[in-house]
């Protein structure tokens, strides 16, 4: 029986499922789920890592940066969530060591969060000169000053989708069509004007783990610097963003529940506001391209077309992407969350 099957039969006994409940079957189910088995990195989809080795290498300098702002605290957890193939924090730690010298290279502690077995081992065989340790969640990395980095990791946190029709707002729901195929539906209940919601709104996502992600943060009493870099809007509510992808192509999110990737825009804005209301500090979000001209990418391309000019224009072209407002460098988006009192993180 495949995933989608299970998710039909499931339906059948109990009902239309809400959209957060689908994603969360589709993209995490333990057995089945797409980054349980099915990571699609360069195929399904393209990260910045795998663009250019400038965006891992420039997070690398700002990990070091941020890590003399907080006093070089010994040791230290530098974490990452979601680490894909193991590209972003290799690239990240080749100049991190060069930069943070001996003293860096002795503090830092290597944790990944990571579930999917498949992702942990080759993970593991890149980085396995850092030493990593896996955990399932944040929660289990233990207390103690942290540098977090996450890149397009909040775009997979399931959402409720939330629809006016008739003038009331209703939950999103994926249900039974007439011939017993996956379909998006409207949930019966009224719902009351959903979180983010505004007087022109017709659709309305709320992402499920913002409150138990900036909580888990909040909880460490040491320094903590936590950098998200993701895409949506700066400000504004997203309506319906989820989309599916496979083969680098955009299909229905319903066509093959746990064979393609899931994604939905981020709400920076509530992120934000959490955020601030349980005690942290925030600084962005920065456009993408704003931030890594920031922390020095121009002087680092530079460095990389100088070195190898047999390769300077596929060097500058990649690394462009990461940067030009018109591809991902105004789409995408960094957010830092802090503890309170350290100085303002570079790059914002």
């Amino acid at each position: 029986m495949t995933l989608k099957d299970r998710i039909i039969r499931l339906i059948e006994t109990g009902g239309p499922i809400p959209v957060s409940t689908f994603m969360q079957l589709a993209l995490h189910d333990p057995q089945e789920g797409y980054y349980a088995t099915r990571p699609g990195l360069g195929t399904d989809f393209i990260t910045a890592p795998e663009v250019s080795q400038v965006f891992g290498e420039l997070i690398g300098l700002w990990v070091v940066h941020e890590w003399r702002a907080m006093g070089t605290p010994n040791p230290f957890h530098l974490v990452e969530i979601g680490p894909g193939r193991g590209t972003l924090m290799a690239d990240a730690l080749r100049l991190a060591y060069v930069a943070g010298g001996r003293g860096f290279a002795d503090a830092a502690q290597l944790t990944l969060v990571e579930p999917s077995p498949e992702l942990r081992s080759q993970q593991g065989e890149k980085l396995k000169d850092y030493d990593p340790v896996f955990v399932d969640t944040l929660a289990k990395v233990s207390a103690g000053p942290m540098i977090l980095v996450a890149n397009e990791y909040l775009d997979c946190l399931p959402v409720r989708q939330f629809r006016k029709a008739d003038g009331q707002w209703r939950e999103c729901v994926v249900g039974l069509d007439d011939q017993g195929e996956l379909t998006f539906g409207l949930a019966a209940d009224e719902q009351s004007a959903p979180e983010g919601a505004a007087e022109t709104s017709e659709a309305v996502e709320v992402q499920i783990g913002f409150d138990l992600l900036v909580a888990d943060l909040v909880s460490r009493a040491a320094p903590m610097r936590a950098l998200f870099v993701d895409y949506g809007p700066a400000d504004a509510t997203p309506g319906d963003s989820l989309r599916a992808f496979s083969n680098g192509e955009q299909v229905s999110p319903l066509a093959r529940p746990g064979e393609t990737d899931l994604t939905v825009d981020v709400d920076f804005g509530r992120l934000k506001r959490l955020a601030t209301k349980i005690g942290l500090d925030v600084a962005g979000p920065t456009p993408q391209g704003m931030f890594l001209m920031g922390l020095g990418a121009q002087a680092r391309l530079n460095q990389l077309v100088e070195a190898n000019p047999d390769h300077a224009e596929a060097i500058f072209n990649n690394a462009q992407r990461l940067i030009d407002p018109k591809d991902m460098g105004s789409r995408f988006k960094a957010i830092c969350l802090s503890t309170t009192g350290l100085p303002k993180p570079v790059g914002f």
